[in-house]
């Protein structure tokens, strides 16, 4: 549901039904202070980065206006044994970043700058191309409901190319109407940037900087990359695993949406601005009005779930509606937390990626949460449709996150979610696990809603305006369509497996007929038209393989390096494209082959069923090409 906009004049202080109908949390066996939370880390901490081979990471703690606790775990420099600090470390908490960007869009929607619901074309010097009837504004942005595909390419180039370079050229499909459909979008945050410095006439590190930063004493903060001089030595490094060697800066093209360096020390004023109505330390760098707007629902997929904020996202647990939001860069993990009705802010963040078993943040977090806001959820009565609503829901899911219009879109189907039903009557999604590495149990609790089993993460359903049914997850700024047809990654797989499968085989029992022809003394006898359908159709099976080969180097290269994929690995990829086509062709060949061998009357059956099942290959792998954007020729992903 699209909530409509509000004013920051009379901003909506509306909070979810979820938080609503929750009794208050019992009283804590532990208090909150610096003492508790002290022997709480000191014990967590130290045997969290052991287990999951993390170099090093930092914990703050702040509550009602004052940091409470901040600390440094490990190292940030494991070869040189530089402990991580508070006040001297600086840690790349990635998405974070948005967060000051999108309080910069508030300050100038505060001096009349900008609208959060005019056509963001008219602060552009370039145009977002019109689609669905709907221009999109910097609500729809903040909201991540833009509508655009997701774009990886250039995030993380060997050099720097200037903001206005990145959002002209890099312009990604609208793929949903704006207001709508929740897709994570680091391109229209990037946008949003772009949009503060045409505004303010500022380069966006400079406005950042001037209103930001310097109100709010921030003084080992930067989106600057490569790190400014004075700040370089204060820098952790980033490691896979804490036991490997460190890896080099990360530079981030979309620079708005994830460039930030900052100390645990800095980012707390941030915060503390932000739980207290926009101001810290009698510095006002958003007006009350303003900062509550910025914190309140502003588009929700469900009443009774987690809803986007204007940036922030919802985290309703133990009984408090939270806001916040993490961030990832490829060595570096982040979260920050504000629960606003306890005055209470939490940052940590990882330098090192870790063993990813399970997720060492949300483990803290709600190891935190339950040691000092103790809660239970209420008992909820048994859904008499529970069976049922069960196997409506089962089926995969394609998330609104991800891609359709380019050859990534194997990723995004490969990589679906999977909902079944178990025998008691709940359901799993396999892609939240538990502690201990099973995957997590969710009960019906309402019609279309399902609660964790012994937890309190909810997994709800829809049916949106096609009557597709729409999952809608914890994470408001993204949902999953189930999926049918192409969609379908089981689908996918059955189609890749088989044609390969038969395409490996066709090119194996090449040479293997020819050896057994030889060693019998046989001849081969074969017209002239027949021979070349034959022979065409073996090196159409020759040509799919290529173009398979040149894709998994190419996705190989993209997952392993943020600066993409190089001119070489380019070059390869068009090589196979081109194969690729005459492979489609050969398709078409390789059916006309297989006719000829059913009209062959000396033609053993094994022989006909061999050349039937090669076209029924090579037609099937043309389909995957031609479905999922393999044989076209734009390459901007």
């Amino acid at each position: 549901m699209w909530v409509q906009p509000t004013s920051p004049a009379t901003p909506s202080a509306k909070t979810p039904a979820r938080a609503a109908v929750i009794p208050a949390p019992p009283a804590g066996t532990h208090e909150l202070t610096a003492e508790d939370i002290s022997a709480f880390l000191d014990g967590y901490m130290p045997l969290q980065l052991a287990r999951e081979d993390i170099a090093g990471a930092v914990v703050l703690v702040m509550k009602d206006g004052k940091i409470l606790f901040s600390k440094g775990y490990g190292y940030a420099d494991v070869k040189k044994k530089t402990p991580v600090t508070p006040d001297g470390t600086l840690f790349r908490p990635g998405s974070i970043s948005k967060l000051f960007t999108w309080t910069s869009v508030m300050q100038l929607v505060e001096q009349g700058k900008l609208d959060l619901d005019r056509d963001v074309n008219d602060y552009l010097d370039f145009r977002i191309p019109p689609k669905f009837g709907k221009p999109i504004t910097l609500r729809n942005i903040m909201t991540h409901t833009s509508g655009f595909q997701e774009t990886a390419e250039d995030m993380g180039p060997k050099n720097l190319k200037p903001l206005g370079w990145y959002v002209k050229t890099h312009v990604p499909p609208r793929i949903f109407p704006p207001g709508v459909t929740p897709a994570y979008s680091n391109f229209a945050t990037t946008m949003a940037g772009y949009i503060v410095e045409r505004v303010s006439g500022l380069p966006f590190n400079d406005y950042v900087e001037q209103n930001i930063f310097i109100p709010l004493g921030m003084t080992h903060a930067t989106f600057r990359q490569p790190l400014p001089a004075a700040l370089e030595p204060m820098m952790s490094n980033g490691y896979k695993l804490g036991s490997q060697p460190a890896k080099p800066f990360e530079l981030i093209q979309p620079w708005p949406a994830g460039s930030l360096s900052i100390t645990a020390s800095d980012i707390s004023h941030f915060m503390l601005a932000h739980l207290q109505d926009g101001q810290f330390e009698g510095k006002q760098i958003l007006r009350p009005e303003t900062a509550r707007l910025m914190h309140a629902r502003a588009f929700e997929n469900l009443p009774s779930m987690n809803a986007m904020a204007l940036g922030f996202y919802e985290e309703t647990r133990n009984g408090h509606r939270i806001i916040g939001h993490g961030g990832d860069t490829a060595w570096f993990h982040s979260d920050l937390h504000l629960i606003p009705d306890a005055g209470v802010g939490f940052f940590v963040s990882y330098n090192s990626a870790g063993k990813r078993e399970i997720d060492p943040r949300g483990a803290l977090w709600h190891a935190f949460l339950d040691r000092y806001f103790p809660y239970e959820p209420p008992q909820a009565e048994t859904v008499a449709t529970a069976a049922q609503d069960a196997r409506t829901v089962t089926g995969r899911y394609l998330i609104s996150r991800g891609f359709q219009t380019n050859f990534m879109r194997v990723f995004s189907v490969i990589g679906e979610p999977k909902v079944f039903p178990n025998d008691d009557g709940t359901i799993t999604m396999n892609m939240f696990k538990d502690l201990n590495g099973q995957p997590k149990r969710f009960r019906e609790i309402a019609p279309l809603l399902f609660r964790e089993v012994n937890g309190q993460s909810l997994l709800g359903f829809k049916r949106n305006e096609a009557g597709d049914l729409i999952m809608v997850i914890d994470y408001p700024f993204m949902v999953g369509r189930q999926a049918h047809g192409s969609d379908d990654s089981q689908v996918i797989q059955v189609v890749l497996i088989f044609s390969l499968g038969v395409l490996l085989l066709t090119l194996l029992a090449w040479p293997v007929g020819a050896w057994i022809r030889w060693h019998f003394g046989k001849k081969l006898e074969l017209s002239a038209g027949q021979r070349w359908p034959r022979l065409l159709t073996r090196l159409a099976c020759v040509f799919d393989l290529v173009l398979v080969l040149a894709f998994a180097v190419f996705f190989m290269t993209v997952m392993n390096s943020m600066s993409g994929a190089g001119a070489a690995v380019h070059l390869l990829l068009r090589f196979g494209q081109l194969l690729g086509w005459l492979g489609a062709f050969g398709a078409l060949v390789a059916l006309y082959n297989a006719y000829l061998s059913w009209t062959d009357r000396g033609l053993w059956l094994w022989s006909k069923l061999g050349y039937s099942l090669t076209a029924l290959a090579c037609l099937s792998f043309t389909w995957f090409a031609l479905a999922f954007h393999l044989l076209g020729w734009n390459l901007h992903y």
